[in-house]
């Protein structure tokens, strides 16, 4: 995290834990209508938009008097929706079980996308099982990106 981001991140996560919210990622980046404070919460049970709007309300005044941006910005305070890549500790908690995808940085065993269900991880690895009964296991740091399958 870059230093607006950890600054924004050791400010809000007390006033989160208060709501039983738990910060999942604090970014600051320019999109298209101009510079973002994004934060990203996450919850037992699932984020819904009044846990959104009441933990922008409690953090838009402390936000303000911290003042770690000088120029201006648009806050916004999100669930890690349905497809966010798994990143965090609580990303592979929430997808044990479920159907993921890995994409690697370098081909293992001649591939670079495997597909199969998050059977085990833990802070360094983790192993899914694909179609053919075989697990698999990846270690993150190899791993380019690594995201849900949603099927409807």
């Amino acid at each position: 995290m870059g230093k607006v981001s950890d600054q924004v991140f050791a400010l809000v996560q007390p006033i989160a834990d208060e709501f039983g919210l738990e910060i999942l990622e604090v970014t600051y980046e320019k999109r298209f209508d101009g510079m973002n404070l994004t934060v990203v919460i996450d919850k037992d049970g699932g984020v819904t938009i009044d846990d959104c709007e009441k933990l922008h309300r409690a953090i838009d005044g402390p936000l303000d008097e911290l003042d770690p941006i000088e120029e201006s910005y648009t806050l916004n305070v999100s669930s890690p929706g349905l497809d966010r890549p798994l990143k965090v500790e609580r990303d592979y908690k929430r997808n044990l079980n479920k159907k993921i995808s890995v994409k690697l940085y370098k081909p293992f065993n001649g591939k670079k996308v495997y597909q199969g269900v998050l059977s085990s991880y833990d802070d360094d690895s983790f192993c899914i099982t694909v179609d053919s009964g075989e697990a698999i296991k990846f270690i993150k740091k190899d791993t380019a990106k690594v995201e849900p399958i949603i099927e409807f």
